[in-house]
């Protein structure tokens, strides 16, 4: 960050940033009169400099996650459900009878959301409750027919969604890139 020096009162009211980005921003604006509108410097687009190639891997990560979750949220809309729905859909029929915190672990949801999105699915008929056959106060969840009609439709946007992603990946590759991807996740787990 850098220093500020500062001027008049005291805060951060009167203070002007002084270093090299202070010096780029005067440069650029060298010249200019009170009426003229100072540009603020281009931000680049995905792909270019430090959100490219040059850039940190978590920082790619993150960039393409949020792209990805952008482009299925917009997909998932005509049916009117949300990623983390679909998620959590999702895993209850590759595990049903999860716990309300046994699917925000799984699905990667904090469980004050997990709680928003069953109380949402429940409402709509789309996942039922049971009582643990043991541990009679945990609830266990599983998918209703009309769940599992839902999931359906959201699958086949997911696939759609998916191509979109290995397009340009020969099978190969695309097992690298999955492997890869499951490799961070599982060695960064406990850090």
């Amino acid at each position: 960050m850098a220093a500020m020096q500062k001027r008049g009162k005291s805060g951060t009211a009167g203070r002007r940033p002084v270093g090299k980005a202070a010096g780029r921003r005067a440069a650029a604006n060298a010249g200019s009169t009170a009426g003229d509108v100072l540009l603020a410097p281009s931000v680049p687009a995905p792909g270019e400099g430090k959100r490219g190639e040059q850039g940190y891997l978590a920082y790619l990560l993150r960039q393409a996650h949020a792209a990805s979750r952008l482009s299925m949220e917009r997909a998932l809309a005509e049916l009117g459900v949300t990623s983390p729905q679909f998620v959590v859909l999702t895993m209850l029929k590759a595990y049903p009878g999860l716990s309300g915190a046994d699917l925000a672990r799984v699905a990667l949801l904090t469980p004050q959301t997990v709680s928003v999105i069953i109380r949402n699915l429940e409402r709509d008929g789309a996942i039922r409750k049971t009582p643990h056959p043991v541990h009679g106060r945990v609830l266990q969840w599983t998918l209703t027919g009309h769940g599992t009609a839902l999931l359906e439709k959201c699958r086949h946007i997911a696939q759609a969604q998916e191509r979109r992603l290995a397009a340009g990946l020969d099978p190969r590759s695309e097992q690298v890139v999955r492997r890869w991807l499951s490799k961070i996740a599982t060695d960064l787990q406990d850090t």
